[in-house]
């Protein structure tokens, strides 16, 4: 998501870096260039323009044009006012009510409503460690019913049964009350795909609406559709008291101008972010980390906090005592690492997140490629829990057997081999305790940032 508008922005960033003084001319330029990356991410044109007059009339002020750094004194006030017009900060799902909390699902039809849910439920059931029962109000879709079912059962939320012939509203009620018989804290209602120009839909989800009275009432959009996903939502908002946006298919966007223009157009918050078919991607949206990433500056807050939730910190900690008696780096525990990575988003998730990964050549962009850690993962599979442990033996006719168990190349194998005893030579080196120092160092970088900052409390420009 944002890559075009990363790529223009940065590159307006890098001439303002090195400027000594800004003058009005500057500015002007700046701001033109600024407005061409907008429209050209599809941002919606009344946004742009109050974004850009809000930037013109801070920095024509005399704090700017005085600054001893106006070059990054004007990207400060970019950022500062990207993360205004998407909403200052993050507003979470609002969960303070007596149980079951209802969360009303609505939107479009094919905009992720029922993955979405699933998703949702899994988060809270991690995160907040909440008991979660989802249904499906959906009795046109063939298969919704059950395909939530399905999700339910992978993601592990209690699923209230419901079938074609019953009315929305009356499931809708029934899912309540099973839901407070059976001591659930939250209540998902997954909702029919509906067009806000189809009058009969949206009075049936109203009815659905007014027979729960839902707590939050979200609505879910495909972040691909650009500025028409704020008009949608601003129709449906029109219909129902909406209290939050889910942008879903970010990871398709490259544009990003979703969600920069549906805060501003709705005046209600994007709470959550989709990106993938997976249950476990979606993310809380934090404007002051999106605004971040926008500029190339990357994300190094949710890097953190991913690692945090998503490495498995007794195989670490296996790893590193496992390293202090010196046994060295087999492939096993290189194999623990890479699946490890493909947890936490593949090397294309790593990459987006880290600072100025924006300004690298498309050519170094392009061979950031998890096929190849796929592959890296299968090569090691094929092989014997000897050879994993004891790298040295694999010769000749072992390689050959490899690489036709894992459907590569004898070229790939000899690839893996180096790269495992690069890291080994690596980890050896950090087997005396540099290992858990920087365990050490990451937990305490969660706990010390505060929202919004980076490392030394200084903007990355």
């Amino acid at each position: 998501m944002f890559e075009n508008l990363t790529e223009r922005l940065s590159r307006t960033v890098q001439q303002l870096r090195g400027k000594g003084r800004l003058t009005e001319d500057g500015i002007s330029e700046t701001l033109r260039e600024v407005r061409i990356a907008l429209l050209e991410a599809d941002v919606a044109l009344p946004v742009v323009q109050a974004f850009i007059g809000a930037v013109r009339e801070k920095a024509l002020g005399q704090e700017i044009l005085q600054s001893l750094t106006p070059g990054q004194a004007m990207v400060k006030l970019v950022h500062d006012e990207l993360v205004q017009i998407m909403g200052v900060q993050n507003e979470a799902l609002d969960l303070r009510a007596q149980p079951p909390v209802t969360v009303l699902m609505a939107g479009l039809q094919g905009s992720g409503k029922t993955t979405t849910t699933a998703k949702l439920a899994r988060l809270l059931i991690e995160r907040e460690k909440k008991r979660v029962m989802v249904v499906s109000c959906d009795v046109y879709r063939p298969a919704a019913i059950e395909q939530l079912k399905t999700l339910a059962a992978q993601v592990g939320a209690v699923f209230q049964p419901s079938s074609v012939d019953q009315k929305p509203a009356d499931i809708a009620r029934q899912a309540v009350n099973e839901a407070r018989r059976q001591m659930c804290d939250v209540l998902l209602v997954d909702t029919a795909g509906r067009l806000h120009v189809d009058e009969a839909m949206m009075a049936e989800i109203r009815e659905v609406h007014a027979a729960v009275t839902p707590h939050e009432t979200l609505f879910v959009v495909d972040a691909m559709t650009g500025q028409d996903a704020a008009t949608t939502a601003a129709a449906f908002n029109s219909a129902l008291p909406l209290t939050g946006i889910v942008l879903t298919k970010t990871d398709g966007d490259a544009r990003g101008g979703a969600a920069l223009s549906v805060r501003q157009i709705t005046g209600k918050p994007i709470k959550f972010l989709g990106a993938g078919e997976k249950t476990d991607a979606l993310q809380p949206f934090h404007p002051d980390r999106v605004a971040s990433r926008i500029l190339g500056m990357g994300d190094v807050l949710s890097l953190v906090e991913e690692v945090h939730r998503k490495v498995d910190h007794q195989q670490a900690e296996k790893l590193v005592n496992k390293m202090r008696k010196g046994r060295g780096f087999d492939l096993e525990d290189f194999k623990s690492q890479l699946e490890q990575m493909q947890n936490m988003g593949g090397l294309g998730g790593l990459v987006d997140k880290l600072p100025g990964m924006g300004n690298l050549p498309d050519q170094v962009k392009s061979q950031v490629d998890d096929r190849q850690t796929r592959q890296m993962i299968a090569i090691i599979n094929s092989m014997t829990p000897h050879e994993r442990h004891f790298p040295d033996v694999i010769r000749g006719s072992r390689k050959k057997r490899i690489a036709l168990g894992s459907g590569t190349q004898i070229q790939a194998v000899n690839r893996l081999l180096k790269q495992h005893n690069q890291m080994q030579k690596m980890m050896k080196k950090m087997g005396k305790g540099g290992m858990a120092r920087m365990m050490r160092k990451m937990g305490k970088l969660q706990g010390q940032l505060p929202p919004g900052k980076f490392p030394g409390g200084k903007m990355p420009f």
